[in-house]
């Protein structure tokens, strides 16, 4: 997969290991639906955002600067980046 076809939207500020949760800082809008990449010294995970929240509310998508808990199919780790797969 060539980085044309990545689009940074945030990084991971935070990782809950028994609930399989990542917190993102965003840096552009995510929705869900996105296929994503969390790339990282030890961390390459794709997959489809199936759900987001903030605040424990459900949300379908959210702007920069806004931080919202992702459910993640592997672990992530804290500083691991964000990217959307552009089709």
């Amino acid at each position: 997969m060539g980085e044309s076809q990545l689009k940074e939207v945030g990084r991971v500020t935070h990782y809950f290991s028994k609930i399989g949760v990542a917190v993102l800082e965003l840096s552009d809008k995510l929705s869900v639906g996105d296929r994503i990449l969390i790339r990282g010294m030890t961390t390459n995970v794709e997959q489809t955002v199936d759900s987001m929240q903030i605040d424990r509310v459900d949300i379908e998508s959210a702007e920069a600067g806004k931080s919202v808990g992702l459910k993640v199919e592997d672990r992530v780790r804290e500083g691991d980046s964000v990217y959307k797969i552009l089709q």
